[in-house]
């Protein structure tokens, strides 16, 4: 059975002479985004800003988001989140901090289960206060910067410090542009997201490794290709496999998108940004043409090095 080829073995399009207008205009647009952080802000949910979480399920048959919504927005709290989860119909409720102290706090808890109590059944309350919401921050932002170092110490053992460092280049300007763009939409910024940046890095790795082990692989076969062919060559050759993935990848995150509501509304809308767009874009256009700055050459005492250590891997494998 002859294989799915989206695009034809033979394409020879020269994505490398794009390099100097990918990095100028990457460049401006990380600075743009940190700018945008550091001024405008993010728009941090309920999970880094604080408030109250109650569990809460039906007395009787299922619990209905829609109802509980109706009857909880004349309380005029702020912000409120709402998420199923379980299989008895359970209701996480998320409300935004209150003015006013714990004592807020609690009369807001209060105001709820009063209008609630009658159908439903209270399984916890908590009260998200300051303290507990920047811990989350400073731990969420701990780990983004931990996986990106484990990448680091990871692609250097598995290829050389070229690559290592090209794809943390690569991973720094997805999460930068991803940040960027929260802040220009202002989505919520919560827990979710930070799993939506995590799950970015992953996804453009996975990406990046692909096009730089068939780089490896050339780069053994080939002493005195220029590098920019061979760089060409490499993103040509796993083309068809990046194409049917984001494709697919991208339809699936629209229907969650359009479809899923609003509990996972920030992790979709920072998925399809950060994987389709920004990922798909800076595992051609960034992490393979950086090779060429850092020093890597064919035939050079690094590249054969690569090869050496690990030549049984064949990245036709991965498409």
């Amino acid at each position: 059975m002859r294989h799915l080829r989206i695009v034809p073995d033979n394409t020879k399009f020269g994505f490398i002479r794009f390099r100097r207008f990918s990095f100028p205009t990457s460049a401006v647009l990380s600075i743009l985004a940190l700018v945008l952080f550091f001024t405008h802000g993010l728009n941090y949910g309920i999970d880094f800003k604080g408030g109250i979480a109650l569990e809460i399920t039906a007395k009787s048959g299922q619990s209905d988001v829609l109802a509980i919504r109706s009857q909880l927005e004349p309380l005029q709290l702020g912000e409120i989140q709402m998420q199923e989860f379980g299989n008895k119909g359970q209701v996480l409720v998320r409300v935004a901090q209150q003015p006013g102290g714990d004592k807020a706090q609690q009369d807001a808890a209060e105001r709820i289960k009063t209008t609630l109590g009658e159908a439903y059944q209270f399984d916890s309350i908590q009260v998200i206060g300051p303290s507990v919401s920047q811990e989350l921050v400073t731990v969420g932002t701990v780990g983004i910067f931990v996986a990106i170092l484990g990448i680091l110490i990871y692609l250097w053992f598995r290829f050389d410090w070229q690559f290592a460092v090209g794809a943390m280049i690569a991973n720094v300007h997805d999460i930068v542009l991803t940040i960027g763009f929260m802040s220009v939409t202002q989505i919520d910024f919560d827990l979710t997201s930070v799993a939506a940046l995590l799950t970015i890095l992953g996804y453009s790795l996975n990406d990046t490794v692909v096009i730089y082990d068939r780089i490896r692989e050339l780069l053994r076969k080939y002493k005195k290709k220029p590098m920019d062919e061979l760089l060409d060559e490499s993103i040509n050759a796993t083309l068809s496999r990046s194409v049917i993935t984001h494709v697919t990848v991208a339809l699936a995150l629209l229907a969650l998108l359009i479809f899923g509501g609003h509990a996972i509304h920030s992790f979709t809308a920072t998925m399809l940004f950060g994987v389709v767009l920004v990922g798909t874009y800076t595992s051609i256009f960034i992490a393979s043409p950086v090779l060429i700055y850092l020093g890597l050459r064919p035939g050079s005492h690094e590249g054969q090095a690569a090869g050496a250590r690990d030549g049984q891997f064949d990245a036709r494998a991965a498409e």
